[in-house]
């Protein structure tokens, strides 16, 4: 490794391209009511534009001393139930996620310039769900998981932002907040 001079890291950083995408019209006017319905038109948009793994998430969830923890995986399914991951319950994510059921998603999507964050509590989906999520997975990626040992879980957000970058820096930012039962929506121009 090559070493660097005291500041110098932070000018290379500073000298990277940054919002290099293409940002999609964003009609404030007809937002739905109900993220799932715009999370939906995103990922879609991302995927029709060509974003590599649109469905690849960061997963953030708490330690038992505190301490944040993530990583990326696959978002599995959306809808009323929230957003759903898997993983095995004996891994770090299954632990923490055990101690303290609650986690934020982050999806971003470059190409198009924009980014989704939620986070709420987590629930455990059935274990008929959880088997039938591990039974649609390859052979291969299957293979050495006890059935018992594999978990769909779902993240029951209680905000989600929808984020859209913008060249002048005025970005556009989407929130959906739930509150007794139902979604108050907001957006800022920050």
């Amino acid at each position: 490794m090559t070493s660097m001079r005291p500041g110098s890291m932070a000018q290379w950083l500073r000298a990277q391209a940054s919002l290099v995408g293409t940002a999609p019209p964003f009609d404030l006017a007809s937002l739905p009511d109900d993220p799932v319905e715009l999370f939906v038109a995103w990922i879609r948009h991302a995927a029709d534009a060509g974003v590599a793994e649109p469905r690849a998430a960061t997963l953030a969830t708490v330690d038992a001393d505190g301490r944040p923890d993530a990583r990326t995986l696959i978002l599995k399914d959306v809808g009323p139930r929230g957003w759903g991951v898997a993983g095995r319950r004996s891994s770090a994510k299954g632990a923490q996620l055990a101690a303290h059921p609650a986690a934020a998603l982050d999806f971003w999507w470059q190409p198009v310039v924009r980014a989704v964050r939620l986070r709420g509590p987590v629930r455990e989906a059935t274990r008929q769900e959880s088997a039938a999520d591990l039974a649609a997975r390859s052979a291969s990626a299957r293979a050495g998981i006890p059935p018992e040992d594999w978990v769909l879980w779902w993240v029951e957000p209680a905000h989600v932002e929808f984020w859209q970058g913008a060249p002048d820096r005025h970005h556009t930012r989407v929130l959906y907040e739930r509150r007794d039962e139902s979604w108050h929506r907001s957006h800022r121009i920050t």
